[in-house]
């Protein structure tokens, strides 16, 4: 199975001035496939990055200004969603982490440029998780799950509660208490997590030390069966490392980190993937060092065949015929890392009866 050719989104990503040799039809090809990969703004950010913006042809130009104008008023909209959740928790004695695509935001990460996303995460210790979700009850979300199966779901094998949505505002937010299910091999120690959390300056918000927003973004990605954005998160990845990498001793503190996290495997994954895909400039020796987490060569050729079509965006462009089979293996996949076996099958049985009958799925 050869892997299709990379598109021509990637090509952009890698080298931005590429597009200024693009004809008005390989525009119309670059706008869809950023658009359907949740990239489009970002793309946009790039080319204003690299002072193209005013050499670009007016037509795919004003569809670009147009998802920016867009998402400079969804980062006005975090920014109150954030506030009135540090609003909510101001009676619980719980540090506010914020996860994901909002900590990159308030981090002012280079990853945040352009990242557009439907909820707030954050991380709790879970022995606070009542507190927290009553007094965010009290300030007017609620959850939406209430099926007893979802709640036993979530609540006693995965990582975070049920999901809750304002009843007013209908903005959502995933209270985590660790990065990954309990169920997983690959738990993390959250408290860990938790300890090494860095507090935003003049802010009473916290997010996860850089090496961690790499390993979570790594977990997400890579322990998830859903790909609808996969090459967005790689590409948040490919923007986290680039920043990061300018630290002292960053690369020696990542390896070290996803050994004590147990994270070395999503990791390696990580590397491999924004290295292949996107060029991410990672050093040779931590590329070697992080090959140590990889399968034998049957398994790394038919991981490559799975991940190299699964991670490009949900395009006809970007497609062949094994695609479908790759992102239902790798959702397959995903489960058998989330729990054992005896959880998984009567899991995934009721999942394809609830999509048989058109029935509600988490």
């Amino acid at each position: 199975m050869k892997p299709p050719q990379p598109p021509i989104l990637c090509s952009v990503l890698i080298e931005p001035r590429l597009a200024l040799n693009f004809n008005l039809h390989q525009w119309d090809l670059l706008i869809r496939q950023a658009r359907s990969a949740n990239l489009l703004v970002r793309l946009g950010y790039l080319f204003d990055s690299t002072s193209l913006s005013n050499q670009l042809p007016a037509q795919p130009l004003a569809h670009i200004k147009s998802a920016q104008a867009y998402a400079d008023r969804f980062y006005i909209s975090l920014q109150w969603e954030i506030n009135c959740i540090q609003n909510a928790l101001t009676a619980v004695n719980v540090p506010l982490v914020l996860l994901k695509g909002s900590a990159y935001f308030i981090a002012e990460n280079k990853a945040a440029k352009g990242r557009l996303f439907s909820d707030v995460d954050i991380l709790v210790p879970e022995d606070k998780l009542l507190e927290v979700e009553m007094a965010l009850i009290k300030a007017g979300w609620m959850t939406n799950t209430l099926d007893p199966y979802d709640q036993k779901y979530y609540r006693q094998w995965m990582h975070e509660i049920p999901p809750l949505r304002h009843l007013k505002r209908q903005t959502s937010i995933d209270v985590h208490h660790n990065i990954l299910p309990k169920t997983t091999r690959f738990c993390p120690d959250a408290n860990q997590l938790l300890a090494n959390s860095v507090k935003i300056p003049e802010q009473n918000i916290w997010v996860l030390a850089p090496e961690d927003r790499v390993l979570h973004s790594a977990a997400h990605l890579f322990h998830e069966g859903e790909f609808t954005q996969g090459l967005r998160d790689l590409s948040d990845l490919d923007l986290l490392l680039k920043e990061f990498s300018t630290q002292e001793n960053f690369w020696a503190s990542l390896l070290q980190r996803a050994d004590e996290l147990q994270q070395q495997i999503p990791l390696y994954y990580a590397l491999r993937y924004s290295h292949h895909i996107l060029q991410t400039p990672v050093p040779g020796h931590v590329l070697k060092a992080s090959q140590q987490q990889s399968p034998n060569r049957l398994k790394t050729a038919l991981i490559d065949a799975l991940f190299l079509r699964a991670l490009m965006p949900i395009h006809d462009s970007c497609d062949n015929r094994w695609t479908g089979l790759a992102r239902w293996l790798l959702f397959v996949r995903s489960h058998w890392l989330k729990m054992p076996v005896y959880l998984m099958i009567p899991h995934l049985l009721r999942k394809a009866y609830r999509r048989a009958t058109g029935k509600k799925q988490h």
